[in-house]
């Protein structure tokens, strides 16, 4: 009897692999050999799953992408608005090692993307997603009346965003400096004072 081969399971093995790869060994690293090798299948079984290499990366970056999304989406809420608001903006900060690691590749697919013209579009929609989760989080206090008056949202999403982004690089590069309690303060400082 021939053998089942569950094939989204297997391409989400090898989008781990290559995430593995990422985190230990940069970027240049992925290659069909060394990504075969690290999920444990041949060189010639990669083909059926990916037929190039960015084929292989817009995958891993949407796996990634969607980790992070069903993490977020199954947080435990305290009611506590403000307390909810920063735990859903702080799933894109580097506040433990799982999420260090994930923040780190994710630098390291946006500068191939760079490179890499195919890349560049699920790049920006990435991006894009991100953008959302901070734009819900303003018209959000804004809807619940606990926001200034006269407060720009245009400005607001962008000056939060702004923030999430430069917190998640200082944490990856200078994570002595920007220690996950000082990420989790800053975001809860910046929320308060756009309330009234």
């Amino acid at each position: 009897m021939p053998k089942f081969v569950d094939h989204e399971k297997q391409k989400e093995k090898i989008a781990e692999a290559v995430w593995r790869i990422v985190a230990r060994d940069g970027m240049e690293q992925v290659s069909v050999r060394n990504v075969a090798k690290e999920a444990g299948l041949s060189p010639g079984s990669m083909r059926h799953y990916f037929s190039t290499q960015s084929e292989l990366i817009v995958f891993t970056m949407k796996f990634i992408s969607e980790k992070i999304r069903k993490r977020a989406e199954g947080a435990v809420f305290s009611g506590d608005h403000m307390e909810d608001m920063a735990m859903l903006l702080e799933e894109a900060l580097p506040l433990n090692d799982e999420r260090r690691t994930e923040t780190e590749v994710w630098f390291a697919f946006i500068a191939k993307a760079f490179t890499d013209r195919e890349l560049a579009p699920h790049s920006a929609e990435l991006y894009d997603e991100i953008k959302r989760g901070v734009t819900l989080i303003i018209t959000g206090l804004m809807t619940l009346g606990l926001a200034k008056e006269n407060l720009d949202p245009e400005i607001e999403i962008e000056r939060l965003f702004a923030l999430i982004d430069g917190l998640a690089i200082h944490g990856v590069i200078r994570p002595d400096e920007c220690s996950p309690r000082k990420m989790s303060r800053v975001v809860r400082h910046h929320l308060q004072s756009l309330c009234k």
